[in-house]
């Protein structure tokens, strides 16, 4: 637990400003606490006694008590906004590493545990300041309260201090044992996540198969461990608050037995009988640290799972700029989960496919094409430059990607056409240069940012369709209902608009009627022929109009060359009669 404590305590300094005032209000409220007692004591003696200082010592508990409350108040504004503030810093921070590592990350966490995590489980953490700071404060009335009996009679102090010590082999007993259910718990509520967003990407199948209540029941299958767990934190919860709750009176109960004999033999005033039973009572109340010591092993346990995402590394772009050149894309000695010894040159301005049957690595080959997944052999070179020495905006802008199912990111159709886009660039049937995008909010004014999207969009035959769209392209996504070959297109518009030098196409055109893919085709061959395009492919068609084709077969480069060539290879033409994909 060393690597999730430092996660803790690194979260408790990231509170700010807020932090600081919850510490001076829990402190001057634990003052104020052991202050109580005495003033109150003091004022009972008074009116026992004459009674000519009672109004100063009634005006002295009223200044104390509102200075507990006025504490109280602002402590709990103040854990509010330091606890918020801890959990924006740590959520930035995992989702900027989990967006940095890539979409390698899914493969270890499924989406829907890494949304628990990034969500539920870092705003348990943010909970650690106002648990160790207040927590902590209650150390003050307990030390003032031995110190106090002490002063008052140092016999009672005994009494207290074997009390504290059950109550603290209690509290420590209860948090080793409740962060190890905690954790136990996060863990089923992430794995019932993860089933529930893979059903909701699946909802439409569910509905065709008539399967709710068997996909409920799998979704569900962890309830019964979820509640064994709860019921499990529960109950160790109520046993030491049992356990810490019983000391209290028993420790008031020996201090007023011990304090009414001193009393009896003249060695005690009534007003300190009352302040010693008083002050056992803050002393022993580091029992009321157990709220706060559940809510630190819950966030210790969160921790734990959260820095399994901090601990990953994020992928690491070097410092260098694309030097000019045409594209030329090569694979050295490539090894990287399914691909297996690939070496390739792809000359800069070619239209590549590559093919072969499922599982065959296409996809694979794509993605380290581009650096989406870095090979564990081999290197991959960018015009002679080595993608890792690339700095990010310099492979980001070179590098556009379309993918089969594309997902669209932005608050209008414009936006999502223009993410990740450098409006600097030369864009598609344009031939000018658009000032540099400066923030999201370009993509959707009038100018060079317009002009780039538009563009884009009509070399991938996708500016008809959202002309139609009530707001064209201003509709929000939300309300520009698509299908799946609208969406490809706007997929491939997104890429055609941030890729200056290299088009990867995962098999972006799938969904796409014959007519317009065949218009996208003269695109590629087009106006976009001085870009390197590598398509992945199951159609014959693309595979035939490509200058070159790689045919992958069992994560190898089975061979390369024209799907002319290749045709007179029956196991080749069996590659696209078996539908690969």
């Amino acid at each position: 637990m060393r690597a999730a404590d430092r996660l803790v305590t690194e979260t408790v300094r990231r509170g700010g400003p807020w932090l600081a005032v919850l510490a001076v209000t829990s402190v001057l409220g634990a003052f104020a606490q052991l202050a109580l007692p005495l003033v109150l004591g003091r004022t009972v003696d008074e009116l026992v006694a004459d009674g000519t200082g009672a109004a100063t010592w009634l005006g002295a508990c009223a200044g104390v008590v509102i200075l507990t409350v006025a504490c109280d108040t602002l402590g709990v504004w103040a854990s509010g906004s330091s606890g918020a503030r801890s959990s924006a810093w740590l959520r930035e921070r995992v989702v900027r590493g989990v967006l940095g590592i890539g979409p390698t990350i899914t493969r270890r966490f499924p989406e829907g545990d890494l949304v628990t995590r990034m969500g539920l489980n870092t705003e348990e953490i943010g909970h650690a300041p106002e648990s160790l700071v207040t927590g902590a404060a209650l150390v003050i009335p307990t030390a003032g309260g031995i110190v106090a009996l002490t002063l008052i009679d140092p016999p009672l102090t005994a009494t207290l201090v074997v009390g504290l010590v059950l109550i603290a082999l209690v509290l420590r007993a209860f948090l080793t044992v409740s962060t190890a259910i905690a954790g136990d718990y996060q863990a089923a509520q992430g794995d019932i996540a993860a089933r529930l967003v893979d059903a909701l990407a699946g909802a439409r199948t569910i509905a065709a198969a008539g399967t709710a209540d068997r996909e409920r029941a799998r979704v569900l299958t962890a309830l019964p461990l979820l509640r064994r767990h709860a019921m499990a934190m529960w109950r160790a919860n109520a046993r030491a608050g049992v356990q810490a709750g019983a000391v209290v009176p028993l420790l008031e109960v020996a201090v007023l037995g011990v304090g009414g004999l001193r009393l009896a033999a003249g060695d005690l005033t009534a007003g300190e009988l009352y302040a010693a039973a008083r002050y056992v009572v803050l002393g022993a109340g580091l029992g009321s640290a157990l709220g706060y010591i559940g809510r630190l092993a819950r966030a210790r346990a969160a921790a734990a799972r959260v820095d399994e995402l901090v601990a990953e590394s994020p992928r690491a772009y070097g410092t260098r700029p694309l030097p000019p050149g045409p594209g030329r894309l090569e694979l050295r000695g490539v090894d990287a989960g399914g691909l297996r010894e690939v070496d390739l040159v792809i000359p800069g301005g070619q239209a590549v496919a590559v093919v072969g049957r499922s599982g065959a690595g296409k996809s694979l080959l794509a993605a380290v094409a581009g650096r989406l997944v870095d090979p564990r052999h081999g290197t991959v070179h960018l015009d002679g430059v080595p993608l890792p020495e690339l700095s990010r905006e310099a492979l980001r802008r070179a590098v556009g990607y379309a993918f089969e199912r594309p997902v669209l990111l932005g608050d209008t159709v414009a936006a999502a056409i223009a993410l990740g886009v450098d409006t600097s660039a030369r864009t598609p049937g344009t031939g000018r240069r658009g000032r540099r995008r400066t923030g999201e909010g370009q993509a959707e004014r009038p100018g060079a940012n317009r002009e780039v999207v538009r563009a884009a969009a009509r070399a991938a035959r996708a500016d008809t369709f959202v002309r139609r769209l009530p707001l064209g392209y201003d509709t929000p996504l939300q309300e520009a209902p698509m299908s799946g070959g609208e969406r490809q297109r706007l997929g491939l518009a997104r890429a055609f608009a941030q890729g200056r030098r290299l088009l990867i196409l995962d098999d972006a055109t799938s969904s796409l009627d014959t007519v317009t893919e065949r218009q996208v085709a003269r695109t590629l061959s087009g106006e976009l022929r001085d870009r390197t395009r590598l398509i992945v492919t199951h159609r014959v068609a693309t595979a035939a109009a490509a200058d070159r084709v790689i045919w992958l077969d069992d994560g190898r480069v089975r061979a390369c060359g024209s799907h002319r060539a290749l045709w007179a290879d029956p196991a080749y033409r069996a590659v696209f009669q078996a539908g690969a994909s």
